[in-house]
């Protein structure tokens, strides 16, 4: 049976991510005001808000769809970090986040909406931060990129050059899982080969 794969998030990143692993994904934006949901725990809050993403999409896809929300955030200095309200916001953060490390946690909410079944997981990823200047951290502010997303920083851009390291799956700083999604998958009785080209 062939399937729609619906991704309930605007993120190009995670758009591209599926589409170099062999999925071609319908985008339907959630439009889930992410500042209204409030956690303690940061792999709860990601997976909470992953799971409203994709389940405000449900109403307006076909039957035989797959849906995927994601969501992401960052657990630094114990607290929880989502984006960053202003550009001031992002360079504070940057000050205090260099030469540290912190977990970014993304959340994802797989839905089969023809069985009507729903998988909701989260991975964590530690992220060590380069030792970077204020020359750089204002460059990098002014570029707009951190004002986008979760914590601050991507992998996949003009903040690749300020990350030292990562400890786990890249897929899960820049938005999703891949490895993660497969399994998500299995548990549903889906291969992931089965949706290449789709």
């Amino acid at each position: 049976m062939s399937r729609t794969f619906v991704l309930a998030s605007a993120s190009p990143a995670r758009r591209e991510l599926l589409a170099a692993a062999g999925i071609a994904p319908e985008v339907v934006v959630s439009g889930v005001d992410e500042s209204r949901v409030m956690g303690h725990d940061p792999a709860e809050l990601a997976s909470t808000l992953a799971e409203l993403k994709a389940e405000a999409v449900l109403d307006i896809v076909s039957p035989r769809t797959l849906v995927l929300g994601c969501d992401s955030v960052l657990h630094f200095d114990h607290e929880i970090l989502g984006k960053p309200e202003s550009a001031e916001e992002a360079a504070s953060r940057w000050k205090r986040m260099r030469g540290r490390s912190g977990t970014l946690y993304t959340g994802h909410c797989l839905i089969d909406v023809a069985a009507d079944r729903k998988i909701v997981r989260a991975s964590g990823t530690v992220v060590h931060f380069a030792e970077v200047s204020d020359a750089e951290i204002a460059a990098y502010v002014a570029t707009g990129e951190p004002l986008h997303v979760a914590g601050s920083f991507t992998l996949d851009g003009y903040g690749s050059a300020f990350i030292d390291r990562i400890e786990g799956d890249p897929g899960t700083v820049i938005g999703l899982s891949m490895p993660l999604l497969r399994t998500m998958l299995g548990e549903l009785e889906i291969a992931l080969t089965d949706l290449w080209g789709s």
